[in-house]
């Protein structure tokens, strides 16, 4: 299995420019969007070895970054 981090522009790149408007504009979705990119460090450095974590730690940081995803989504989708 190839690991590899999940940036959101490489997840939704119809959105592109719509992210990166809105991290100047919107000082809720910048927080959204950096906490995003450090879970997905986070899981990134865990599943390559760098880090060493329990499974429930790991799991938990899959939720986070699902559900952060899901609400940067949902206000792409809205904006």
């Amino acid at each position: 299995m190839m690991i590899k981090k999940h940036p959101l522009q490489e997840e939704f790149p119809e959105f592109e420019d719509k992210i990166n408007q809105l991290k100047v504009e919107d000082e809720y979705f910048k927080n959204l969007f950096d906490d995003y990119d450090e879970v997905d460090h986070e899981i990134y450095r865990i599943e390559s070895e760098t880090e060493p974590a329990s499974d429930e730690t790991t799991n938990q940081l899959h939720i986070k970054r699902m559900r952060l995803k899901d609400e940067i989504y949902r206000i792409l989708k809205e904006s």
